[in-house]
Protein backbone atom coordinates (compact mmCIF):
# COMPACT_ATOMS: atom_id res chain seq x y z
CA UNK A 1 0.00 0.00 0.00
CA UNK A 2 1.11 3.50 -1.01
CA UNK A 3 0.45 7.10 0.65
CA UNK A 4 -0.47 9.43 -1.38
CA UNK A 5 -1.24 13.32 -1.47
CA UNK A 6 -4.15 14.58 -3.36
CA UNK A 7 -5.65 18.19 -3.29
CA UNK A 8 -9.30 18.32 -3.00
CA UNK A 9 -11.64 21.46 -3.56
CA UNK A 10 -13.05 22.12 0.07
CA UNK A 11 -16.81 21.76 -0.82
CA UNK A 12 -16.01 17.78 -2.02
CA UNK A 13 -13.94 17.12 0.63
CA UNK A 14 -16.61 18.47 2.97
CA UNK A 15 -19.21 16.22 0.98
CA UNK A 16 -17.03 13.13 1.07
CA UNK A 17 -16.63 13.93 5.22
CA UNK A 18 -20.64 14.13 5.40
CA UNK A 19 -21.05 10.78 3.38
CA UNK A 20 -18.22 8.58 5.04
CA UNK A 21 -19.52 10.13 8.72
CA UNK A 22 -22.84 8.30 7.70
CA UNK A 23 -21.05 5.58 6.53
CA UNK A 24 -18.88 5.19 9.35
CA UNK A 25 -16.09 5.07 7.36
CA UNK A 26 -12.83 6.05 6.56
CA UNK A 27 -11.96 9.21 3.81
CA UNK A 28 -9.32 6.48 2.97
CA UNK A 29 -11.62 3.50 2.59
CA UNK A 30 -14.46 5.84 1.01
CA UNK A 31 -11.75 6.98 -1.37
CA UNK A 32 -10.42 3.93 -2.62
CA UNK A 33 -13.61 2.38 -3.34
CA UNK A 34 -14.51 5.57 -5.18
CA UNK A 35 -11.05 4.57 -7.62
CA UNK A 36 -12.00 0.92 -7.87
CA UNK A 37 -15.93 1.89 -8.79
CA UNK A 38 -14.32 4.72 -11.04
CA UNK A 39 -11.80 2.38 -12.42
CA UNK A 40 -14.67 0.00 -13.59
CA UNK A 41 -16.64 2.56 -15.11
CA UNK A 42 -13.55 2.85 -17.43
CA UNK A 43 -13.47 -0.84 -18.29
CA UNK A 44 -17.28 -0.79 -19.24
CA UNK A 45 -16.77 2.39 -21.45
CA UNK A 46 -14.01 0.88 -23.07
CA UNK A 47 -15.78 -1.99 -23.89
CA UNK A 48 -18.43 -0.11 -25.24
CA UNK A 49 -16.61 1.55 -27.47
CA UNK A 50 -14.77 -1.57 -28.80
CA UNK A 51 -17.94 -2.67 -29.55
CA UNK A 52 -19.27 0.15 -31.07
CA UNK A 53 -16.49 0.16 -33.29
CA UNK A 54 -17.11 -3.55 -34.27
CA UNK A 55 -20.77 -2.80 -34.65
CA UNK A 56 -19.61 0.24 -37.15
CA UNK A 57 -17.06 -1.81 -38.86
CA UNK A 58 -19.90 -4.84 -38.84
CA UNK A 59 -23.08 -3.36 -39.20
CA UNK A 60 -26.10 -5.64 -38.54
CA UNK A 61 -27.89 -7.07 -41.77
CA UNK A 62 -31.29 -6.55 -41.87
CA UNK A 63 -33.10 -9.87 -40.84
CA UNK A 64 -30.03 -10.62 -39.16
CA UNK A 65 -31.73 -10.80 -36.04
CA UNK A 66 -35.10 -12.30 -37.21
CA UNK A 67 -35.23 -15.52 -35.42
CA UNK A 68 -33.95 -14.65 -32.12
CA UNK A 69 -36.62 -15.45 -29.62
CA UNK A 70 -37.46 -12.42 -27.03
CA UNK A 71 -39.07 -13.26 -23.75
Amino acid sequence: METIQVTVDESLLAEVDRVTRSLAMTRATFIQAALELALRNQKIIALEQRHAQGYARQPIKSGEFDDRELN
